[in-house]
């Protein structure tokens, strides 16, 4: 590119593919002064040879080690939710449309961006991922022994520790009750989850050691019913809360707040939005559950308590859940994003 033209770029939109990237690029104008495809390669040289300017890109695989890539270089670089910039998007599809849509999308006043995360962040967040992943398949190994328990008519309390405690007289049974083959079977898949459970309690170390070396996982951890998971993903997806400008905020990226369909005077809310990061609001339901069964009432101090007391007699055990949950995630951001432990003033000031 020629430096007039390199001059002229003011805003660059980049469609982020795996090994070429679409470029369109505006100037101070908002005319189209660059389209081009390039490289993986090539991004990295043609951005050092640019003026500083505003590049956007939709938060995809890979867009938060660019964005830190160009960064570096000087550009303004920032991620937006694919959905936010789909309505940019005008005629048929095709990746330089796209590039197109983004670049006017990272132009607007009112646009939501999404931080940059560090790769330490991005490294936590792996280590949660695959910790996932072997929950949901260890999951699916105990529903698979009840199921194939059950179709020889042999039934065992709900519950992980009743059937493990069951398994040694189950597989000892006659062969007119469970066949030989079914009894290979199900140690075989007993075997399964014996390793499962061991590598899900060296990932769960690893990171509970992560978020006791961490000062705003420790601060979280402050929180009645958030341990080192919650925290350690909380930081993981947010960092420091920056992006959010009050607990509300968060609670509602989370999808723990009532999906709103109003028009003129009337405000309709319905069921939680469930928008967002998936991964987390499960945590932090599953958290307002032990905190509701676990924790002391004294521990919630005296505002958030006597909210708990009196939330108790007017809603159904699982809304009361769910109200914890945005409480607590309101509360947790407070923490992370203030700097501070938790009080028993959080309540108020989330």
């Amino acid at each position: 590119m020629s430096q007039t033209l390199n001059a002229a770029i003011a805003v660059v939109g980049i469609d982020i593919g795996k090994n070429s990237f679409h470029i369109v690029g505006h100037d101070a104008r908002g005319a189209i002064v660059l389209r081009q495809k390039w490289s993986r390669g090539q991004v990295e040289v043609r951005f050092a040879n640019m003026p500083p300017c505003l590049i956007g890109m939709e938060a995809c695989v890979g867009a938060h080690h660019l964005s830190r890539k160009l960064s570096s270089l000087g550009h303004d670089a920032r991620l937006m939710p694919a959905k936010y910039v789909r309505p940019y998007s005008k005629g048929q599809k095709n990746d330089f449309r796209d590039a197109e849509a983004i670049a006017e999308a990272v132009q607007r006043p009112t646009m939501k961006f999404v931080a940059t995360k560090t790769a330490e962040q991005l490294d936590l967040q792996a280590l949660h991922r695959v910790r996932e992943r072997l929950v949901s398949q260890r999951t699916g190994i105990i529903n698979q022994i009840r199921a194939f328990l059950l179709e020889r008519g042999v039934a065992v309390r709900q519950g992980l520790r009743f059937l493990r405690a069951e398994l040694p007289r189950i597989l000892a049974t006659p062969p007119d009750v469970l066949s030989t083959r079914m009894v290979r079977i199900v140690e075989d898949l007993a075997g399964d989850w014996r390793r499962l459970d061991e590598r899900v309690e060296i990932l769960s170390d690893e990171i509970e050691a992560i978020a006791r070396q961490d000062a705003g996982c420790e601060r979280l951890m402050s929180v009645p019913g958030i341990g080192p998971i919650i925290s350690s993903a909380m930081v993981a997806a947010i960092g420091t809360g920056d992006g959010f400008s009050k607990g509300r905020d968060f609670a509602a990226w989370l999808g723990l707040v009532p999906k709103q369909m109003s028009t003129g005077d009337r405000t309709i809310l319905g069921k939680i939005s469930k928008r967002g990061n998936r991964y987390l609001r499960v945590l932090f339901v599953q958290a307002a559950w032990v905190a509701l069964v676990k924790v002391k009432p004294t521990r919630w101090g005296y505002g958030l308590g006597r909210w708990l007391e009196a939330a108790k007699k007017r809603l159904h055990h699982n809304v009361l859940a769910i109200a914890l949950a945005n409480k607590l995630a309101r509360i947790a951001w407070s923490v992370l994003a203030r700097g501070r432990a938790f009080e028993t003033s959080e309540l108020q000031a989330a």
